[in-house]
């Protein structure tokens, strides 16, 4: 099925550099006073610092071509189905997907790497003796693109702005920060509290950057269509607002040189095409409108391969390794609403869910049923905790579920019939012991006020999978239906927390940060609009495991953090996990290079591709 995988903030920003200065070093043991090249959270970073490119590109890719798509990801403000401002640093709008391709950062990631930075805009990096203050010094040659130099005082503008008024994702990890300084136009000082994650650092170094020019008179937070000024490798070209717009490879990108440069961002245009109905943009895809297309949708990976161009060799169908990072994909029941707060009435909601008969009547066997918030990751609880877990757990007995000290909770396995009679009877008992009372069709309140759950969705193919779980629902005695709305619509209502129960698909960093679980699971997140803590969790108890996870001084006391917090979380029924799919599925018009095997850490083709005009000459696409 499809959802909205939202990945991290540096998925896309993958550019790096090498500065002649320390050897890799583990960020968790980096030495302060003196310049680092890079940063890494634990292990060593795999590049030293004259190295000539990352392993998975090709150095001799040719430039040239259009790479046309539909994204299968996207992050902060930005919507895969229409768009109403080129803004994407704040909540406010609807951005189209990868605008952040048009900015770059102080550092950014190797996809090879689980949580490796090296400098991009800036060349090397001081780390202070309290690890609270971070010098970056800056590459006297990054330019904007329209000539001017990119200085520390468009970082600091950038911060500044970003903890002000920044998108959730943004503002979020800079709470504890402090300062913000140009020190001069080449030096950039960042400093934090003393009560950050330790590898806070590892994300905000990603952040994009802003010209402090062009936004200052035109405004942080204005929902503009006019193209922002921006640095990186691509710019804003054609633009019709809300159905296309194209990026623009720039010839002269001042960082085109750079080791981590070469093999990258090859495509002198890349579009994307906004499609509200799914099935017309499949259809788009059949005629080659479309170029490249993940696919989402089981029933048509299984039974709409089968058209014309992909018969005769023009098209090829193919699964490619996933990446090795958490994933979640689950539905929220928003607990701001005082009738879903009792977890027994959240498990009620997860039992009427046939995943069994769902996975052979829909979703034609390709799925595996999710358990964990941090699914396919060595942070998923299994069995009993661990003694290192159970250290975390034991002093907050009495504050989280006593489900969580036992075996991991997992979802309910039914008979496969769709209308499972022992789940179903063991779900409205659950209601019964909460309080809710059968009157007539519907179980009622105390004060005679109906159970009644709305499913949100943005999409008509939501309808097929969702009805048989609200059939479930109501046979129970909850009032649920499934409303489907615009894409519009529908962002405002999450941004604003105007639902019941919404459903969501994410990606987190291979190395989870305290900031990505924060905007998730911490109660700092729960009345912050546009956050991605949709349930709206605000407990004390969950919050002391995000703050044990931010805190963890290596991978092993970061897993048991995580596998704890993943306990508690299920115990509690915030998200109800639904499934997941083990590889892309992508199709694509054979007219591409690529390097195989793939990054393990991400999955950036329009970045990662290049053209290759024998193929497309081959298929007529030349």
């Amino acid at each position: 099925m499809m959802g909205a995988a939202l990945l991290s903030r540096r998925d896309f920003l993958a550019l790096g550099s090498a500065a002649a200065l320390l050897p890799g070093v583990a960020f968790a043991a980096a030495p302060t006073g003196t310049k680092l090249h890079g940063l890494s959270a634990f292990g060593d970073l795999k590049y030293p610092p004259d190295f000539k490119q990352f392993d998975y590109v090709n150095a001799d890719a040719p430039k040239g071509g259009a790479f046309i798509f539909s994204p299968p990801s996207w992050i902060f403000n930005q919507n895969p189905l229409t768009f109403n401002t080129l803004n994407t640093f704040v909540a406010k709008g609807d951005a189209p997907p990868r605008m952040e391709m048009c900015f770059d950062s102080l550092m950014a990631s190797a996809l090879d790497e689980p949580d490796a930075l090296y400098g991009l805009v800036a060349e090397g990096v001081t780390i202070s003796a309290d690890r609270n203050t971070f010098e970056f010094s800056l590459r006297p040659e990054a330019r904007f693109h329209d000539g001017s130099p990119l200085t520390a005082e468009d970082v600091a503008y950038s911060f500044t702005q970003f903890k002000k008024d920044g998108h959730p994702d943004l503002l979020l990890p800079l709470t504890q920060m402090t300062e913000a300084v140009a020190v001069d136009a080449r030096t950039f000082r960042l400093t934090f509290s003393g009560k950050q994650s330790a590898r806070t650092i590892l994300g905000v170094a990603g952040f994009p950057i802003a010209s402090k020019a062009y936004f200052e008179p035109n405004g942080f937070t204005s929902a503009s269509m006019k193209p922002p000024l921006g640095s990186g490798p691509y710019k804003v070209g054609r633009v019709v607002a809300g159905q296309t717009i194209e990026y623009e490879r720039v010839e002269d990108y001042w960082a085109r040189e750079l080791p981590v440069s070469r093999g990258l961002y090859n495509f002198d245009r890349i579009r994307i095409e906004f499609y509200r109905d799914r099935q017309a943009g499949f259809e788009a895809f059949k005629k080659g409108d479309v170029l490249f297309r993940q696919e989402f949708t089981a029933r048509v990976w299984v039974t709409g391969y089968d058209f014309p161009a992909l018969k005769e060799g023009k098209v090829v169908k193919r699964e490619f390794p996933a990446e090795k990072r958490p994933i979640m994909q689950a539905t929220a029941i928003n607990q701001r609403r005082e009738r879903f707060r009792d977890p027994r009435v959240r498990r009620a909601i997860a039992m009427c869910f046939d995943f069994e008969w769902a996975r052979r009547n829909l979703f034609y066997d390709s799925y595996e049923r999710s358990q964990s918030c941090f699914e396919r990751s060595a942070y998923r609880a299994e069995g009993l905790p661990s003694p290192e877990e159970l250290a975390l757990l034991e002093p907050l007995r009495g504050k989280i579920p006593d489900a969580a000290f036992g075996e991991a909770v997992m979802q309910p396995v039914s008979d496969g019939s769709g209308r499972d009679r022992k789940l179903l009877g063991s779900a409205a008992k659950l209601l019964a012991e909460a309080g809710w009372t059968r009157s007539g069709q519907f179980v009622q309140n105390d004060r005679g006020e109906p159970l009644a759950l709305e499913l949100l969705v943005d999409d008509e193919d939501w309808i097929r999978i969702h009805s048989p779980w609200v059939e479930n629902m109501r046979a129970i005695g909850i009032d649920a239906s499934i409303r489907v709305v615009d894409s519009a619509q529908y962002t405002n209502r999450q941004l604003e927390f105007d639902f019941d129960a919404i459903s969501m698909a994410l990606s987190f960093a291979a190395t989870p940060s305290r900031d990505e679980i924060e905007g998730l699971f911490h109660s700092r997140s729960a009345t912050l609009p546009g956050s991605k803590n949709l349930p709206g969790i605000a407990d004390p108890a969950v919050d002391a495991l995000v703050e044990a996870a931010g805190s963890a001084d290596s991978r092993e006391s970061l897993t048991t953090a995580l596998r704890a917090l993943d306990r508690v979380l299920r115990a509690r029924q915030d998200w109800i996990p639904n499934w997941y799919l083990a590889n892309h599925r992508a199709a694509f018009w054979d007219m591409f290079g690529f390097k195989e095997p793939k990054p393990d850490f991400g999955f950036p083709v329009e970045a990662l591709w290049w053209f290759d005009k024998d193929k497309a000459a081959a298929i007529g696409k030349a």
